[in-house]
């Protein structure tokens, strides 16, 4: 039996990369998927349909840092698919970013990463946990990433962001919990999507100092994920709160 039948999802980011990785895993256990991004979703909503079942996946267009856009994107999560179970918060502003030097990155971007990657999946909780307080449980799964612990450098507005995720969650989880809603981190580390690829830039600085550094040396890829997002997810996880499962292959070692 699909571990995740009968539930319902948003993965925000979820039409390209990483997260439509995340949006057909979580169909194919058996949640009804809302993949909301910037980007149209629907092509893929209409490819994991074809799959998965005529009602595993819908699509809308959104932009997590916007309230107004979280609002309406809720709203009709609830109208279309009847309840929100699960959330992962994926979209962030990183692929488009060239690395530099600390003091090299202007204000407007600064507060461009910090608007999608910190106040986006904050005001996704906001307005999602209502729903999730109501049903007395949910999932909330936010993703992290593996630079907050190794202080990754000439990327800083992003690990600097992805530090108050770790933070967010363990705050979250200690105000969730009374109402039975569990808030992980799912803490990946540099991994070969789609949209990483595009950018040469990243490629070039990251990938060969990532994976020498792992226990297991080899590239990592949205298909190492799954697993832990399946789990974090699911009921298999019902007494794991707070906590930050990174998946690396070795590279982080606290």
């Amino acid at each position: 039996m699909s571990r995740l039948a009968g539930k319902t999802a948003i993965v925000t980011g979820g039409a390209k990369g990483i997260g439509m990785h995340y949006s057909r895993a979580l169909a194919k256990e058996g949640a009804r998927v809302m993949i909301a991004d910037i980007e149209d979703g629907s092509a893929l909503a209409k490819s994991i349909c074809e799959e998965c079942g005529a009602e595993a996946a819908t699509s809308m267009v959104s932009d997590v840092s916007d309230e107004a856009a979280v609002k309406a994107l809720v709203a009709e999560t609830v109208k279309r698919l009847g309840r929100i179970d699960i959330l992962v918060n994926n979209a962030a502003l990183y692929a488009k970013l060239s690395p530099r030097n600390f003091d090299e990155w202007d204000v407007a971007t600064w507060d461009r990463v910090m608007a999608i990657n910190v106040r986006g999946p904050w005001l996704m909780v906001r307005h999602v946990s209502p729903h999730m307080i109501a049903q007395k449980g949910g999932k909330i799964v936010n993703i992290g990433s593996g630079t907050v612990y190794k202080g990754v450098p000439r990327m800083l507005p992003y690990v600097v962001s992805k530090g108050a995720i770790t933070a967010m969650t363990r705050s979250l989880s200690r105000e969730l919990g009374q109402h039975g809603i569990n808030v992980n981190t799912l803490t990946p580390g540099y991994i070969l999507s789609e949209t990483g690829l595009e950018n040469s830039k990243h490629v070039e600085e990251e990938r060969m100092p990532v994976r020498n550094s792992r226990a297991f040396k080899r590239d990592a890829y949205p298909q190492d994920l799954i697993g832990a997002l399946i789990f974090l997810v699911s009921s298999d996880s019902d007494f794991v709160t707070g906590q930050s499962v990174v998946v690396d292959g070795g590279s982080v070692n606290n």
